[in-house]
């Protein structure tokens, strides 16, 4: 099952790899009408928040700059930012980096018990395959924003 859950944070980082490389950067800070955040938004808070889980993911500190964290933590907005944002080459390059961090897990993390249950509103992650398994519904989630984004910016 672990094995699964590997395999499809794979695909699924490759596939938002796929997508953004094909994305000019241009249309990423436009944000659409009936969003709330832009692109660029989006792909730094999926990053931002794989980059949290790292420790009890993967076992390793945090390996994204301190500004991540009031550019794209939740509630923030590109409004509001007073410094640049990184850019397209940034981000894909710390998607990237996710990625090889992802291929380097093995089935046997994912099944360890927590020491302390990780908590996420009314959410309670006990191993790190679940807390995994959260972020890849996350980052779907918000694939699906940069896809319904793209569309609007289409017309």
């Amino acid at each position: 099952m672990s094995e699964m859950i590997i395999n499809t944070a794979k695909t699924g980082r490759q596939l938002v790899l796929q997508q953004v490389k094909a994305i000019p950067e241009e249309l990423f800070d436009i944000q659409a009408a009936g969003f709330n955040n832009t692109i660029r938004w989006n792909l730094g808070h999926m990053i931002y928040w794989m980059d949290k889980y790292s420790p009890l993911v993967f076992g390793s500190p945090s390996a994204i700059p301190d500004s991540y964290e009031a550019l794209f933590n939740t509630g923030t907005k590109p409004l509001d930012w007073t410094f640049n944002p990184p850019s397209k080459e940034e981000l894909v390059e710390m998607l990237t980096a996710q990625l090889s961090r992802i291929s380097d897990l093995v089935p046997e993390m994912l099944g360890e018990k927590l020491s302390n249950p990780f908590s996420l509103g009314p959410f309670q992650f006990s191993t790190p395959g679940e807390l995994l398994n959260f972020t890849l519904i996350h980052e779907a989630f918000h694939l699906g924003t940069i896809s319904s984004q793209l569309k609007v910016l289409s017309r």
